[in-house]
């Protein structure tokens, strides 16, 4: 059995198209209290994106004995700011603002944990620059992404119109959607849980 500790619809959309069978039990954490230690502590979002990837597994395997329960996060930083999903519009117009002409990196972090061990886990990170839209695009853009901006970090989905918010994109598909898809589906298949 495998279970998913995450309420991202992305991460969910992604198991389901590969063809993977899985149940989901979200973990109650406060994820900015983790984030905040590791800012202070390390300075290091990818080690931040696989303390709570593990955080979350290791939690919900608790509740599921002998599962294989999936932990993942993912963290966006730019010139040491690290952001997170936007708590409203006014928000992620602010995020989009100050990442518009910018680089920046998404890194995504998934554990895989069975009875409280890790048994493997992954990061990997992503390159982005974000063009240098218009007052009006964004305004438009906005509008029409509707309450979609809440639900990622950085305010957009690459998948849907914020695909338009970029002008060049470096590293895996997956990981910029939040799940290093391919790594766990080997993982996965090594395993017995897919089919080799």
């Amino acid at each position: 059995m495998i279970v998913l500790a995450s309420a991202s619809a992305a991460r969910r959309a992604m198991l389901e198209r590969a063809g993977v069978s899985f149940a989901i039990d979200v973990a109650a954490i406060d994820e900015q209290s983790v984030k905040d230690s590791f800012k202070a502590e390390t300075g290091n979002p990818a080690r931040a994106a696989e303390a709570l990837a593990a955080l979350k597994a290791i939690r919900v395997s608790a509740r599921h004995p002998g599962a294989l329960v999936v932990g993942a996060d993912q963290m966006l930083d730019c010139d040491a700011t690290w952001y997170d999903k936007p708590a409203n519009p006014a928000e992620a117009r602010a995020q989009l603002m100050s990442l518009r002409g910018r680089n920046y990196r998404l890194t995504s972090a998934v554990v895989v944990v069975r009875d409280g061990q890790t048994l493997w886990h992954h990061t990997e990170a992503a390159h982005l620059t974000m063009r240098r839209f218009s007052d009006a695009f964004l305004d438009d853009y906005l509008t029409q992404a509707g309450e979609a901006v809440l639900g990622s970090v950085g305010a957009y989905q690459l998948e849907g119109l914020g695909a338009q918010l970029m002008m060049q994109v470096t590293g895996d598909h997956f990981t910029i959607l939040g799940l290093p898809l391919l790594p766990l589906l080997d993982f996965l298949r090594e395993n017995g849980e897919l089919i080799p």
